[in-house]
């Protein structure tokens, strides 16, 4: 049935739905506001509105999935958000259960990607020592308890815990992650605190990074709990970090991981090419020396001005670019950069072949950065 939390924000939206429905279990949930999904309304308004309509049906078999360190310490908006949630849901309904999972692992989560990549570095950040507490869980390990939740004979509910076997520093997580991508042991590099701080400020300006202010003090605070309700839950200790990533997959999520820092890497340096030599052609480089060359391929007077300034104003646009596009339409700039290249290297081969036999090779330097722009098409979603 279709819902929509940014508006279903009454018991009156829910009630209808509820006819014939035995159990409830919310997952709906955000770790960075974005316009309309805020944190009040997505983990607070529109989930307290189905949980006062399951109050108001005679659900008593609601299962809210929460987070650890929604408690009474909580700092950030995201955890106090969603204690407001689930202090609501008990108060509705006192059967009802809260699971406060850890940091969850599973493949192509935002957590996974985030940590298989640092673990895939060749040098590995820490943010200061990396003493950092977690006790990640396994998704596999997470649904089978909510599952087990879910199917519990009715009784007291509550909040409860959901982590890993044990408590690992951020440096241990990032070593046994490491292990299970089959790399060889990391060599850390130390990111002194005052440097994170301010990565973690230029991340509550950029919606593309997963590190801001919030996620940084959660992080600092720690995410640990006992095991015992997890091991109870699933019938077995839950999967430790190293029996993450099973060792079938090993090569395959080692390449995604990889593909994670390589293929910005990329994106930046296409980008520094453009963007450098859209500067050096507005005036960095002598003007006199540029319209020389432009005489020798059949440019002068205006047309050569325009085309000298109008060929550093694309390259500009196109540097930039890279940084503003996503998806189909970045492969459509690669394929335009490709093209632009190709098009500047067949004008130097007729009228200034020279520079072909350059000893510092700048037309060959061409033929590897055509490479990387195919490999960039072909590969613009796969990570």
């Amino acid at each position: 049935m279709p819902v929509d939390f940014l508006t279903d924000v009454e018991s009156a939206d829910w009630l209808p739905r509820l006819h014939g429905i035995d159990a409830v279990v919310n997952t709906v949930g955000i770790l960075r506001e974005r316009g309309r999904a805020t944190f009040a309304r997505l983990h607070v308004e529109a989930p307290v509105a189905l949980f006062t309509a399951c109050a108001q049906a005679g659900i008593a078999r609601v299962l809210q999935l929460s987070a650890l360190g929604a408690d009474a310490h909580a700092a950030s908006d995201y955890h106090r958000s969603k204690r407001a949630a689930d202090d609501a849901l008990l108060a509705r309904i006192p059967g009802a259960v809260c699971a406060q999972p850890s940091l969850v692992y599973g493949e192509g989560g935002a957590s996974a990607r985030l940590f298989t990549r640092l673990a895939s570095l060749p040098l590995v950040p820490l943010p200061g020592a990396g003493t950092q507490q977690v006790q990640p869980i396994h998704l596999d390990d997470l649904v089978a308890v909510l599952c087990a939740l879910v199917e519990r004979p009715l009784g007291p509910g509550g909040k409860i815990a959901l982590v890993g076997p044990t408590p690992l520093t951020l440096r241990e997580l990032l070593a046994e992650l490491r292990g299970g991508l089959a790399l060889p042991p990391a060599r850390f590099v130390p990111i002194p605190r005052p440097l994170i701080a301010l990565a973690a400020r230029a991340g509550d300006v950029m919606p593309g990074l997963l590190l801001d202010r919030a996620t940084l003090g959660m992080l600092e605070r720690g995410n640990t709990a006992d095991p015992g309700d997890t091991r109870r839950l699933l019938g077995h200790p839950p999967r430790p970090v190293f029996e993450f990533i099973a060792p079938d997959d090993a090569a395959q999520v080692r390449l995604r991981a990889r593909l994670g820092w390589l293929l910005p890497l990329l994106r930046a340096s296409v980008a520094l090419v453009w963007i450098v030599t859209g500067i050096v052609s507005l005036g960095l480089y002598p003007v006199e020396q540029s319209y020389a060359l432009l005489a020798r391929t059949g440019a002068t007077g205006v047309i050569a001005t325009v085309l000298l300034y109008a060929a550093g104003v694309l390259d500009l646009l196109l540097g930039v670019l890279v940084f503003m596009l996503h998806g189909a339409a970045r492969r459509w700039l690669w394929r335009a950069q490709a093209l632009l290249i190709i098009g500047y290297s067949v004008i130097i081969a007729l009228r200034l072949p020279e520079f072909w036999l350059h000893p510092y090779g700048p037309m060959l330097k061409n033929v590897p950065l055509v490479a990387v722009l195919v490999a960039l098409d072909i590969l613009e979603d796969e990570a």
